[in-house]
C-alpha cells in the first residue's frame, strides 16, 4: 500500500512550512527515516525524513510553495505501483508517522515535559516501544535527540518479552484518476524581471527575507517604540575574558563578549521583571522564565534569532557554550522550529559590523530588545572620590535600549538598563 508523506508538526504554533529542498525525485529510491526534502518554518531549515522505504511515486508539493501541517507532500511505494488521487486535507501529519504509545499524535512533537520530540525521534522511539520519559536528552536544553534513544535501546536490559511496538500508518485512499505530479520542482522564474526593455532585476523573495519583512512591519504597526542610550566603560569585562578566556576554551567553549552582554541582561531582567514582559488587552503579561533571544546574522540572507531558554539559570561558562551552539547551528541551518520561539527580551549585537548606535525594532511581542554597538577606545572623564577630575582612555560601548511605552515609561527604561551598564562595569 502506499505511504502518505504529510507535513508533520515541527513545533508549537508552526501552522506552515515552505518547501525548500526536495532531496528525492519521482522515480527515486528511498530509504525509511532519510531524509526526504527540506522545508523552512520562521526562518528555520528541517529535513523531513521518509516514513517509509520504497519509491518516489508522485510529489505533490514543488519547491518554493508553502504547506499547511496535514497537507500531502508526496507519496511512497513500490516501483510501477499506481498513485491514486489522495485528498490532503483533513488529515493529521502524525497519521504517516508511529509514534511512542505514551504520546499521542497531538501531542508528538511537543510536550510541556519533553520539550520538541522531532518525527525521526518520535519514529525511532515508537519502533522500539521507548518510553521518551525514561529517555535523557543531551541536546540544547536537554532535547532528546536521535542518538540519546539509540544509546537508550543499546543500553537498556532486554527480555525476551520485549518486542518492538509499532503503530499502523492508515491506508491510502484510492481513487480511479491516477495523481500527475507537479513538474518541474523549481519556482517559477519568468517573473523575475518586470519588463524585458528593463535594466533593472526583480530579486525573488527568500523566506526569511519575507518573515523578516513581515515581522519588522507588524512591530512597528504593533507598539510605541522608543530609543533611549547609555554607554558602559567594558575595562573590567575585557580584564575578566583575558584572565579566563584560556580556561574556558579547555572546557570547548569560546568565551565570547556577547556572554557577557547576555548575562548582563539577565542581572537587568531580574532587578527590573517588568522589562521580561508582554503586552495583552487584559493586562501586563510578567514572563517567569527569561528566555533571551539572541539575533544571529546570516550573511546577506538575513539574520535569526534562536532563543536560549531559561537563562537566568545559567553560568557565565553555561551561557557562552550555550551562545557557541546556537551561533554555530544557526549559520549551519540545523537550528530546531521551537528554537526561535518562546523568547522574552532579545539581544542584537550589531557592532560585530561597525555600527556603533542603533535603532533595533522589537521582536513581538517582547517588551524590549538591546543593541550593543562597536567597543572604541575613547577619551573620557573620570572623577575619584575626592570629586578630582582626570582624563583616561577607556574601551567604550554604546548601549540602545528600545522598549514598548506602552509597558516601559522614560524612568523605568533607563533603570533596567542603568543595572546592565553596572553589571558590565563593575564585573568580577
Amino acid at each position: 500500500m502506499p505511504t502518505n508523506v504529510l507535513v508533520p508538526l515541527l513545533g508549537e504554533g508552526v501552522e506552515e512550512v515552505t518547501i525548500m529542498k526536495w532531496l528525492k525525485n519521482v522515480g527515486d529510491s528511498v530509504n525509511e527515516l532519510e531524509p526526504l526534502l527540506e522545508v523552512n518554518t520562521d526562518k528555520v531549515d528541517t529535513e523531513i525524513p521518509a516514513p517509509a522505504s520504497g519509491v518516489v511515486l508522485s510529489i505533490h508539493k514543488p519547491e518554493g510553495q508553502p504547506a499547511r501541517v496535514g497537507e500531502l507532500l508526496a507519496v511512497i511505494g513500490t516501483s510501477g505501483e499506481e498513485v491514486s488521487g489522495i485528498p490532503a486535507s483533513g488529515v493529521r501529519a502524525a497519521d504517516s508517522m508511529p509514534v511512542p504509545q505514551n504520546l499521542t499524535p497531538e501531542t508528538s512533537r511537543l510536550t510541556p515535559d519533553l520539550g520538541f520530540i522531532s518525527p525521526v525521534v518520535a519514529k525511532i522511539a515508537a519502533e522500539h516501544g521507548v518510553n521518551l520519559q525514561e529517555v535523557t536528552g543531551t541536546g540544547l536544553n536537554g532535547r532528546i535527540t536521535k542518538n540519546d534513544v539509540l544509546k537508550f535501546i543499546e543500553n537498556r536490559p532486554q527480555t525476551a518479552d520485549r518486542q518492538p511496538q509499532t503503530a499502523e500508518t492508515p491506508p491510502a485512499v484510492h481513487h480511479p484518476s491516477p495523481t500527475v505530479a507537479p513538474s518541474p520542482l523549481t519556482p517559477d522564474t519568468s517573473r523575475l524581471t518586470p519588463d524585458a526593455s528593463s535594466p533593472d532585476t526583480l530579486l525573488p523573495l527568500t523566506p526569511i527575507r519575507k518573515s523578516i519583512a513581515a515581522h519588522m512591519v507588524e512591530s512597528k504597526h504593533t507598539s510605541p517604540h522608543v530609543l533611549t542610550v547609555m554607554e558602559a566603560d567594558m575595562s573590567r569585562v575585557i580584564a575578566h575574558r583575558a584572565a579566563h578566556k584560556e580556561a574556558f576554551a579547555r572546557d570547548g567553549v569560546n568565551l565570547t563578549f556577547t556572554a557577557y552582554f547576555m548575562t548582563a541582561i539577565v542581572a537587568g531582567l531580574k532587578a527590573f521583571p517588568m522589562v521580561n514582559s508582554s503586552w495583552s488587552e487584559a493586562g501586563i503579561v510578567l514572563h517567569k522564565a527569561i528566555h533571551l533571544g539572541m539575533a544571529t546574522s546570516l550573511g546577506e540572507e538575513g539574520l535569526i534569532v534562536p532563543v536560549i531558554k531559561n537563562a537566568d539559570g545559567l553560568s557565565l561558562l553555561g551561557m557562552a557554550r550555550a551562545v557557541n551552539d546556537l551561533a554555530s547551528r544557526a549559520r549551519a541551518r540545523k537550528l530546531q522550529p521551537d528554537e526561535v520561539k518562546g523568547g522574552t527580551f532579545t539581544l542584537t549585537n550589531h557592532g560585530i559590523s561597525g555600527s556603533l548606535f542603533a535603532f533595533p525594532v522589537i521582536n513581538q511581542p517582547q517588551c524590549g530588545i538591546l543593541g550593543v554597538g562597536a567597543m572604541q577606545k575613547r577619551v573620557v572623564v573620570e572623577t575619584d572620590e575626592l570629586g578630582r577630575d582626570s582624563i583616561a582612555i577607556r574601551p567604550m560601548v554604546y548601549l540602545s535600549f528600545v522598549f514598548d511605552h506602552r509597558i516601559l515609561d522614560g524612568a523605568s527604561a533607563d533603570w533596567f538598563l542603568a543595572k546592565v551598564k553596572e553589571t558590565l562595569e563593575k564585573w568580577g
